[in-house]
């Protein structure tokens, strides 16, 4: 059974930093790919950044240059550096694994940007 467990989510001032991290337990060898989705208040889930085992990374156009999403194979974790938070990255955030066909989602960690 596959486990992902968020952390590093809080409050900070537009500019900021905050950096998230995601450990995955479980049956995840293999080829997968880990990423991070975020969901505003009365919005869809969307793409944020997605890497895959191989280390091929994917950002969506809103957050290039200011997210940086990384992660550690040897100890199945993903980390989101995000820099330069705009009230608009305010969202609840979820770790996202896609391996052998299959979707898994952490229960994801409130970001919120203040002005």
């Amino acid at each position: 059974q596959v486990q992902l467990v968020e952390s590093g989510g809080g409050l900070v001032q537009a500019g900021g930093s905050l950096r998230l991290s995601c450990a995955a337990s479980g049956s995840i060898f293999g080829i997968n790919v880990l990423g991070w989705y975020r969901q505003a208040p009365g919005k869809q889930r969307e793409l944020v950044a997605s890497i895959n085992s191989g280390g091929s990374t994917n950002y969506a156009d809103s957050v290039k240059g200011r997210f940086t999403i990384s992660r550690d194979n040897a100890k199945n974790t993903v980390h989101l550096q995000m820099n330069s938070l705009k009230l608009e990255d305010t969202a609840v955030y979820y770790c996202n694994l896609v391996v052998f066909g299959r979707n898994y989602w952490g229960q994801g960690t409130q970001v919120t940007v203040s002005s």
